[in-house]
């Protein structure tokens, strides 16, 4: 059977519209530019540069050279580049040792590798980690 044969069905016919889609993965790629607002439900990969924000990603990967000029929200977020404008995270924010944030941070769990650099408030959510005691110091 031949790759764009008659006899074979069309994948669009027999999806099931019910079914939920797979995350997609979108690329922005070094020296490419983005000016506008940026709303996806799957992956996005940043290498280039955003002049917008990014709104509704399950997973947000800003590399070393990527910069966005707005506000990032998502899932998980890894920043390994520039962000000036606000962070949500829903679940795990990870700041790489190249990351710079220009803006406040709002997550449930934050990893910072050292070298980072912000530039705001930091809140997490209350279900973010357990409650421990307050550290006591032994005097001696």
């Amino acid at each position: 059977m031949a790759m764009f044969s008659k006899d074979a069905p069309a994948r669009a016919e027999s999806r099931n519209p019910n079914a939920p889609v797979e995350a997609v993965l979108s690329i922005i790629a070094a020296g490419m530019k983005v000016t506008g607002d940026i709303d996806t439900s799957g992956v996005i990969k940043v290498d280039g540069e955003i002049n917008g924000s990014i709104t509704g990603a399950r997973q947000v990967l800003l590399g070393r050279g990527g910069v966005v000029r707005g506000n990032v929200a998502g899932g998980e977020i890894v920043i390994g580049g520039t962000v000036e404008g606000a962070v949500a995270a829903v679940e795990r924010l990870e700041l790489q040792s190249t990351a710079a944030v220009k803006g406040d941070i709002d997550t449930r769990s934050i990893v910072v590798i050292e070298g980072a650099r912000i530039n705001g408030l930091v809140r997490m959510s209350e279900a973010s980690a357990p409650r421990q005691e307050p550290l006591r110091l032994a005097r001696g």
